[in-house]
């Protein structure tokens, strides 16, 4: 693997890393406050939400999950990003 390849996947690792632990965050301060109401959490909105929005349209187009008591698309969002992390972990070894 040349090393151009090797600094674009631990680039993409960092931001996948970031942004997850973004993600729980959100999941956290929603939980005891808010959420958006607050300068963190429209923050952490601000940050998570343009990964989460593309999976939340082709879930609502289809109708999936409607009903549930949990924020599907986000949830699986974050399981995706953490596949890709694994995947690109792997790639690199």
């Amino acid at each position: 693997m040349t090393v151009a390849l090797y600094v674009i996947v631990q680039c993409v690792l960092i931001f996948i890393d970031v942004v997850s632990f973004a993600m729980l965050l959100r999941v956290i301060i929603n939980l005891f406050t808010m959420g958006e109401q607050t300068r963190i959490g429209a923050f952490l909105f601000v940050i998570t939400e343009p990964l989460v929005l593309p999976l939340r349209a082709l879930c609502g187009r289809f109708g999936w999950f409607r009903g549930m008591p949990m924020d599907m698309p986000f949830f699986l969002t974050m399981v995706l990003l953490s596949f890709l992390g694994i995947f690109l972990q792997a790639a690199i070894l």
